[in-house]
C-alpha cells in the first residue's frame, strides 16, 4: 500500500521516528569471461552495497554504495559494529548522521576495528541515501521536488565503447549499434587504452558509426599525461566531442586539467574519482573543469551532493553525475546547473540497471522522466536482490 505521509499535526510523531534495523546486502554481477576495460582497469558487471533502513514508524528506505574494487572492505564494518552506531538515530536528520559517520574517517575506534577510510566514505553514502529516501516518504514527495524541483525530465547518455580482449571494429560497431537501436542521442566512449594515434583512429571509426547528428563524449579515465592530453584535444577537435572526461593522470590532475582547459574549447569534465566533496570543491576553485561528475553512491550521498550542485550553479559549472541515472536524477532535476544523466544500457556490462528495480523509469529517445513516487520513487526488485545479493546483516 502507498505510504501515508505524516500530516501537519503529526510533527511529534515524525520527530520521534528512529532507525530500528538495518539490512545490508553485497550485490555482485556475474563474472564475465571477456571483461569490459576502461583505459587501464576492469569495470565489474555490477558491484554495489545495498542498505535497507527500517524505522519505528514502519517506513523503510534504501541506499546504495558503488565500488569498482572488491566489496570486502565495505562489508567488514557491518560485521563488526558499524550498524550499532546508526540504530537509534533519526533518519530525518541526515546531515547530523552523515557528519557522525564521516567523522569515523579519523576515528581511533574505526582504526582499531580495521575499518578503512574508503569504506567509511562509501558506507556513509549508502546510509545517507536511505535517510533521504525516508525523508521523501515522510513528506509524501519525490526527492527532486524536495531539492528544488527545477524540471521533471532529463536527457540521458549511454556509456559504451569499452575495450575487450579480441574486440575488433565489427564488435565495436555492433555494441554502438545496439545503443543506437535503443534510441539514444548521446554516447560516451572509452579511450586512452591504446597509443594516441590508434585511439584517435578508433574514435574516428566510432564517429562514423554514430553519424554527425549524435553527441559524442570521450572518457580517458585519467590515462594521459598533460603533454599527451594537449596533443589529444587538437586531434579530437574535428570529432566535435561534447566533453572530454578525466583526461589527466591522477597524481596532479587538478592542475593538469586547468592547464589543459586553457588550451582547448572542448569542455573538460571530472569528479567521479574524487572521494570527498572537498576534492570536487578544489576542482571547481582551480577552474579545472566545466562539468562536475560527482557520484553520490561513492561519496557524500545526497547530503553532500546537494551542496556540490549548489556550488556548481554558483560557479557556472554544469552537473552530470557519474553512474546510476535513477538515483542521480533527483539531484540533476533539482538544479539549473543540471546537464545530463549517465546510463549503462548493455545488460551484460551492467545487469543491475536492467534488473534491480521494479518498473524503473523508461529511457526513450534520449530522455527520462524523474521518478514521481515519494522519496527515491524506486522499488527494489526482491528477485534481483536475491539473484545478485549476499546477505551481510
Amino acid at each position: 500500500p502507498p505510504l501515508r505521509p505524516f500530516g501537519g499535526g503529526a510533527g511529534p510523531q515524525a520527530a520521534a521516528m528512529r532507525i530500528t534495523k538495518l539490512e545490508v546486502w553485497a550485490l555482485r554481477g556475474p563474472k564475465i569471461a571477456r571483461p569490459h576495460w576502461t583505459a587501464h582497469f576492469v569495470v565489474p558487471a555490477g558491484n554495489e552495497l545495498l542498505v535497507k533502513m527500517h524505522t519505528s514508524e514502519g517506513i523503510t528506505g534504501f541506499g546504495l554504495a558503488t565500488s569498482y574494487t572488491p566489496l570486502d572492505p565495505l562489508l567488514k564494518p557491518w560485521k563488526s559494529g558499524y550498524a550499532d552506531l546508526i540504530v537509534g538515530e533519526s533518519p530525518l536528520t541526515p546531515e547530523k548522521l552523515y557528519q557522525k559517520l564521516f567523522a569515523l574517517t579519523t576515528s581511533k575506534v574505526a582504526n582499531e576495528k580495521g575499518w578503512t577510510r574508503e569504506a567509511m566514505i562509501r558506507c556513509s553514502a549508502a546510509v545517507d541515501l536511505a535517510c533521504w529516501d525516508i525523508m521523501g516518504k515522510v513528506a509524501g514527495l519525490p526527492l527532486y521536488k524536495m531539492f528544488g524541483g527545477y524540471r521533471d525530465e532529463l536527457p540521458v547518455y549511454a556509456t559504451c565503447g569499452y575495450y575487450r580482449e579480441g574486440k575488433d571494429d565489427n564488435e565495436l560497431k555492433d555494441e554502438i549499434q545496439m545503443m543506437m537501436d535503443q534510441g539514444h542521442h548521446s554516447y560516451k566512449v572509452k579511450t586512452g587504452g591504446l597509443s594516441l594515434k590508434e585511439d584517435i583512429k578508433r574514435l574516428e571509426f566510432i564517429r562514423s558509426v554514430l553519424g554527425d547528428d549524435k553527441e559524442l563524449m570521450v572518457d580517458v579515465n585519467r590515462a594521459w599525461d598533460l603533454r599527451t592530453a594537449i596533443e589529444g584535444v587538437k586531434l579530437l577537435k574535428p570529432l566535435r566531442p561534447r566533453w572530454l572526461e578525466e583526461p589527466i593522470r591522477w597524481e596532479d590532475d587538478r592542475r593538469g586539467l586547468k592547464l589543459l582547459s586553457q588550451q582547448t574549447d572542448i569542455p573538460i569534465s571530472g569528479g567521479e574519482s574524487e572521494i570527498t566533496s572537498y576534492g570536487c570543491r578544489s576542482m571547481i576553485e582551480e577552474q579545472a573543469i566545466q562539468i562536475l561528475q560527482f557520484d553520490v553512491t561513492m561519496y557524500g550521498g545526497f547530503t553532500e551532493g546537494k551542496k556540490l550542485a549548489a556550488l556548481c550553479e554558483m560557479n557556472h559549472v554544469q552537473v552530470a553525475p557519474h553512474h546510476d541515472c535513477f538515483i542521480h536524477s533527483h539531484l540533476v532535476a533539482a538544479t539549473p546547473a543540471g546537464l545530463i544523466l549517465e546510463a549503462f544500457c548493455d545488460p551484460e556490462r551492467d545487469p543491475m540497471q536492467a534488473e534491480l528495480f521494479e518498473d524503473p523509469p523508461v529511457i526513450k529517445n534520449g530522455m527520462m522522466k524523474v521518478p514521481e513516487g515519494p522519496g527515491l520513487g524506486l522499488t527494489l526488485s526482491e528477485r534481483a536482490v536475491q539473484k545478485f545479493g549476499e546477505r551481510v546483516l
